[in-house]
């Protein structure tokens, strides 16, 4: 993913800020959006895409535009000038950040409660980001496979 800053406004108590994101795949697809972080917020103005995208590809593209503000602006919204989006925590990437979902899921389990609701509260993300978190830490092979629906 390509991020870029496009334009800045200052305000009295702070400033808003427009990002360009260009994400190029090999097959030729292609997505583009603007994204603004300002009062304490982040926001996606417009996004073009070819192929159009469904509303799944939707949330996760908004995950990945917020992940790319944060790298982009240093520590997150706040870094961009204003208050920050949200609170989350420091919630670290790679293997470290697997082991310690694997080990958020296994207490909750342990304890009688939803373990997707606790890798939720622990790293701030939302459902489908701490699925994925999830997914990656059973990968890593810190969790079991998932049971077989039937």
């Amino acid at each position: 993913m390509a991020v870029r800053p496009a334009w800045e406004v200052r305000e009295k108590e702070g400033a808003t800020r427009w990002f360009e994101f260009r994400l190029a795949f090999a097959d030729g697809a292609r997505v583009d959006a603007l994204a603004v972080v300002g009062g304490g917020r982040v926001s996606v103005e417009e996004v073009r895409a070819q192929p159009a995208l469904s509303l799944d590809d939707l949330a996760v593209l908004a995950d990945w535009i917020e992940e790319s503000v944060a790298e982009a602006c240093g520590a997150g919204p706040e870094g961009c000038g204003s208050e920050g989006r949200r609170a989350r925590p420091a919630w670290p990437r790679g293997p470290e950040g697997r082991l310690l979902v694997a080990q958020e899921y296994r207490a909750a389990q342990r304890d009688g409660a939803d373990p997707v609701l606790a890798v939720m509260g622990a790293t701030g993300h939302s459902r489908r980001t701490s699925l994925r978190l999830i997914g990656q830490a059973r990968d890593a092979g810190l969790l079991s496979p998932r049971r077989a629906r039937r």
